[in-house]
């Protein structure tokens, strides 16, 4: 029978007598506050208890900061999915981590064992998540994921000192004592999740590929398109400060709207026959268009569907487009005849962590692809920072 983790909640822990730690938790949008909890402690046999030595904010925490997820919170969820550590406590039926570890926690809980976790597509597990909401909403559930909102099973996260990781023989990954932080924390989900997009998307040599989104993940995705053999890349940001750190890396930086064209049009100049493959890795804040920017200021629509529309017309004939920007709702007026017509594939999902290592980590360990670029500033310890909101 498979053991089945718990996602309790903050207020849930069941502490380690008088033994406290400090956790950022979201206490409403805009607000995360950091401040002292219980301890976590093993509520199931798989559970690990680790403790955190680094972690770091993901694009997709913005969602909950941001007010979108309101509705999936609750005032004291911890945040975070993004974080190594060393294991403290582990749980009976632990086999391949060990007390005094050093690990790297992957965001996705897989159970093992369901039909999705043997056909390693962890991230659509049937077991760790029990949101009803989710099941009502969509027809089925994701896995569990650390820090990200009762929709995903309201796990606590890892921005404390401490976390609970449940399924710790595949949510955990036993890295070396030596590696370099920034490697390991781009590897939590930076890493996989850019991997994710560029098989998504199936980028394979001599492809020309875009990319809307030069953040942290897009900027990897764009390297690791290079590194797959595509010929030639398009990063898409209306930031010029990314674009330049893009144009650095060797793309072909696109600017949308300047002197008035679409980014799908300057691309359609420079490439008529249209990209091979397309990745939107912007997120579900992007807008463009005048029209989608009042939709969701009023409330007609939780995420804009531009820069996929612009994606979808920049894309060749019988080519791929890649949604690995946390698109969680919905939205109008989506090219769905243009999509079609063209023959298009279209492709999405949350990262399939486990399922790329050990590839990852032997690319990072041999040298040959270095994530760590995404950090530019060495930053102290996160708890050492005396502030009471972050």
């Amino acid at each position: 029978m498979t053991s089945v983790p718990s996602p309790v909640g903050t207020t849930e822990y069941i502490p380690h007598p008088h033994l406290m730690m400090k956790a950022a938790r979201w206490t409403g949008a805009q607000s995360i506050v950091l401040e002292e909890v219980a301890k976590p402690t093993i509520t199931a046999p798989k559970d690990a208890v680790v403790r955190i030595t680094h972690c770091t904010i993901c694009g997709s925490d913005l969602h909950m900061y941001s007010g979108a997820m309101n509705s999936a919170m609750c005032k004291g969820d911890i945040m975070g999915h993004e974080a190594i550590g060393i294991v403290d406590e582990i749980g009976t039926e632990v086999e391949k981590i060990k007390v005094g570890d050093r690990v790297v926690i992957l965001p996705v809980i897989p159970c093992g064992d369901c039909e999705y976790c043997k056909r390693e597509e962890y991230s659509l597990c049937d077991v760790t998540n029990p949101s009803k909401e989710l099941q009502n909403m969509w027809g089925h559930r994701l896995s569990g994921i650390l820090g990200y909102s009762h929709l995903t099973g309201g796990y606590p996260g890892d921005q404390a000192e401490y976390c609970r990781v449940p399924s710790a023989d595949l949510t955990c990954l036993v890295v070396p004592s030596d590696m370099p932080a920034k490697a390991l924390l781009a590897m939590c989900d930076v890493l996989p999740t850019a991997w994710h997009g560029c098989e998504l998307a199936e980028v394979r040599e001599g492809d020309v590929v875009g990319v809307w989104g030069c953040g942290a993940v897009g900027l990897i995705i764009q390297r690791l398109a290079m590194f797959r053999g595509a010929s030639h890349v398009y990063a898409v940001d209306p930031d010029l400060h990314r674009l330049a750190i893009a144009k650095s890396f060797g793309m072909i930086p696109i600017e949308p709207n300047k002197d008035g064209k679409s980014s799908e049009e300057q691309i359609l100049t420079l490439e008529p026959r249209g990209l091979d493959r397309a990745i939107e890795a912007s997120g579900f804040r992007s807008t463009c268009s005048t029209a989608h920017t009042i939709m969701r200021k009023i409330g007609l629509e939780a995420d804009s569907s531009d820069t996929v529309s612009s994606a979808i017309q920049a894309t060749r004939k019988c080519g791929n487009v890649a949604l690995i920007g946390d698109f969680f709702f919905s939205t109008n007026d989506f090219p769905i005849g243009m999509l079609m017509e063209k023959t298009i594939t279209l492709r999405g999902g949350q990262l399939m962590a486990q399922k790329y290592y050990p590839y990852l980590l032997n690319l990072v360990l041999e040298e040959k692809f270095d994530p760590s670029f995404i950090f530019t500033v060495e930053g102290k310890y996160f708890f050492d920072i005396p502030v009471t909101q972050i």
